[in-house]
């Protein structure tokens, strides 16, 4: 999944361009600032020197922007600013403006890889691959945050993540290796230096001889094995894929997505995308039983199921996988997101949400075990047991809840319990049957929430507007539509 390692050959050209002299920049400083300053405003939020430089520095790496200052005052006129900045927000899936509007410039400041962009998987320029699929590689040196054995275990999972989708064999060598692990931290002799702490984690080096393969990893960053700071293993996957002759992909849930985030070593499965990718080069794998890998969900797709929806302070959030959507009262997109992103220490498939409003709570449950969030912020003391709530031992799971007048309603099955949320304890009476209750309700609830006296239930691809008023459904309609989607 995601790195902000560089990948220096996979670039076109082959190799890191030296930064220019402060002569040879000043002209294309000022020109592109006036450029830029007649092709658009700037949000007046931010620093306009600052932005400029981010959008300049930004479509040079990864866009093309050429630096040559001979060509300066051509390429760099507005049109093809546009046109590159375009080019990046259709990458991203962000508003094509040709803007460097607020999300563009928050998109150009995320961590990611050095590696130039382009759509849905892609072969690295060139189309380099190994001659043969039984590689061999060696770790040169370890860093000392890890033990080596977690070193040895971390590189070893990012080979299988590879090799089980492909034909590809890896077998570890004391010599010369087609593929070197090192860790390595500024100059370092490849002309790619590493910039300390929190900048480019890693970078890696298309197929080929010599340096051909290798992967570097910055060893002034703060490596692990859990969701803390850099996942060893996830930089290592991503970075392998460079390794393999792929470069990235525009899909937000690919290993091979620019973008560093968390995905739970343990229960990690290589995405489709990287699966058609590696095996567009190699071929299929060995396997009688062709591997096949979660894909990312897409909000139109009208198979579309939610794991949980709660509100948050005015939003409503859609839970599916290792995903969730914002939506926003006042605008018109809906984000998609990691939820490691936000919370790296939550589990992926959240089961069920809701919102405490009284209590400016979000409660969020997998299993047995749930979670409360300020904001977005997890509360300490969390993970917790869901018999807190009363729940009898045969209760392991919820399906669905939703708050309501200091009362939250849990969903189970084809029941449902009622919980005070003033007295913190369950009521009397529960459960009960939800279709005694809430009649047209006959499937189970996979999701719910509650907005303007309606509970909007959500069972399969449907939801079910429920009337608290009038007790009865008053609308059935796609769930999708909730992600603005016709």
């Amino acid at each position: 999944m995601l790195t902000r390692g560089a990948d220096r050959k996979a670039r076109q050209g082959g190799a890191w361009r030296k930064a220019m002299s402060s002569l040879q920049m000043l002209p294309l400083l000022l020109l592109l600032h006036m450029q830029l300053s007649k092709a658009f405003p700037l949000p007046p939020q931010h620093n306009e020197e600052k932005n400029i430089k981010i959008v300049q520095n930004y479509l040079e790496k990864f866009y093309q922007l050429p630096k040559s200052r001979s060509q300066s005052t051509r390429m760099h006129s507005n049109s093809v600013i546009v046109e590159k900045l375009k080019e990046m927000q259709q990458f991203f899936g962000l508003n094509v403006t040709g803007k460097p509007n607020e999300e563009t410039l928050e998109m150009m400041q995320k961590p990611r890889c050095g590696v130039p962009d382009s759509r849905e998987f892609m072969l690295t320029p060139g189309n380099p691959k190994w001659p043969h699929n039984n590689l061999t590689y060696r770790i040169i040196n370890y860093t000392p945050q890890l033990s080596q054995a977690d070193v040895e275990a971390a590189i070893k999972k990012a080979l299988q993540v590879w090799s089980d989708a492909s034909p590809l064999k890896f077998t570890i060598s004391q010599g010369k290796a087609d593929i070197n692990f090192a860790f390595v931290q500024r100059v370092h002799g490849d002309n790619s230096p590493f910039d300390g702490p929190n900048g480019i984690l890693a970078h890696a080096f298309q197929p080929g001889q010599g340096i051909g393969g290798d992967v570097h990893f910055d060893a002034e960053e703060t490596w692990t094995k859990t969701y803390k700071n850099y996942n060893l293993f996830l930089v290592a996957a991503h970075e392998l894929g460079h390794s393999l002759g792929l470069s990235h992909s525009s899909d937000p849930g690919a290993l091979m997505y620019p973008n560093y985030a968390f995905s739970d070593p343990s229960t990690y499965s290589l995405p489709q995308d990287d699966i058609n990718g590696i095996q567009a080069i190699y071929g299929p794998s060995d396997s009688p039983v062709q591997p096949t890998g979660p894909s990312t969900p897409t909000a139109c797709d009208p198979r579309l199921t939610f794991d949980a929806i709660t509100t948050l302070r005015g939003e409503i959030l859609f839970f599916k996988d290792k995903y969730f959507w914002r939506r926003h009262p006042q605008l018109q997109s809906v984000d998609l997101s990691f939820i490691s992103l936000f919370w790296p220490s939550l589990p992926s498939g959240i089961q069920a949400a809701y919102e405490d409003v009284d209590r400016d709570l979000v409660f969020l449950f997998k299993g047995n075990q749930y979670w409360a969030l300020s904001g977005y912020d997890i509360q300490q003391g969390y993970p917790k047991d869901i018999s807190d709530y009363g729940f009898p031992s045969n209760v392991r799971a919820i399906d669905a809840a939703v708050s309501y007048r200091a009362k939250t309603y849990f969903f189970v099955n084809d029941q449902f319990w009622r919980y005070d949320n003033q007295r913190q304890s369950m009521e009397p009476g529960y459960p009960k049957s939800i279709a005694s209750t809430f009649q047209g309700i006959e499937s189970r609830v996979d999701a719910v929430f509650q907005q303007n006296h309606f509970f909007l239930f959500f069972s399969g691809r449907r939801y079910y507007a429920f009337d608290l008023n009038g007790r009865r459904v008053t609308r059935v309609d796609r769930s999708i539509r909730w992600l603005n989607c016709r």
